[in-house]
């Protein structure tokens, strides 16, 4: 995933001009026409379940145990309000500490953008959550906000960071946390497919927008020394 170029680094550890910001861009696009797709296909079915929804469902309900649903609450609390409001707000922290501004914006600007869409949007649609949920009952179901928060902190921190074991690990969270909010009822499978798209979405092209905006600036700033 790492770029090299002849030209002189923004940074010790960043190539002037990364080779994944059209990818980013083009997955970002495409994640957006997804989810806008996906939103007409819920919206034309009158915001009920839909088929595959159903049917997830009734699978979840069938594999239910007092052991499972214990353990599927874990990443719904982990990964509620509060949960997010701290994981964001510490990594921002972080990397204002270690002297890394940019990438501080990168993941306050993200989240908050995600939220800022995601939750007008869920009281917009006012979709109903299952009738069996074992967690949140009002009709704010679509799209699903754990997942894509959790989508986009865990895409976020491994474009920033360019580790395989964090891109690893974001996608067993990811996994764990659409599993989690389908297995509780708290979401149709459509929900938590939309959480992820819009969390693909904002990640990927908040990270391109805020790379276009550090190349710009370092030019300026080169150019102003010359």
């Amino acid at each position: 995933m790492d770029a090299t170029t002849d030209e002189p680094a923004i940074l010790p550890d960043r190539p002037r001009v990364d080779a994944r910001r059209p990818v980013a861009l083009i997955v970002g696009v495409v994640a957006t026409v997804l989810f806008v797709a996906l939103r007409v296909a819920v919206d034309l079915d009158g915001g009920a379940p839909l088929a595959f929804d159903r049917w997830w469902d009734d699978a979840m309900a069938a594999l239910a145990n007092p052991v499972a649903v214990i353990i599927a609450w874990i990443p719904a609390t982990v990964g509620g309000t509060i949960g997010m409001i701290v994981i964001g707000i510490s990594t921002t922290i972080v990397f204002l500490l270690v002297k890394r501004p940019w990438d501080a914006l990168n993941v306050a600007g993200a989240i908050a953008l995600v939220v800022l869409i995601g939750a007008p949007l869920a009281s917009m649609i006012a979709r109903a959550r299952p009738s069996d949920s074992l967690a949140e009952t009002q009709a704010t179901s679509f799209p699903s906000g754990h997942t894509a928060v959790a989508t986009t902190i865990a895409i976020t921190l491994a474009l920033i960071l360019r580790r395989g074991w964090i891109w690893a690990a974001g996608a067993v969270w990811v996994l764990l946390m659409m599993w989690s909010r389908t297995y509780l009822h708290a979401h149709w499978l459509s929900d938590v497919t939309a959480g992820f798209l819009e969390g693909v979405a904002v990640s990927t092209l908040v990270w391109a927008l805020v790379e276009v905006w550090r190349v710009r600036r370092a030019q300026r700033v080169v150019d102003a020394a010359a």
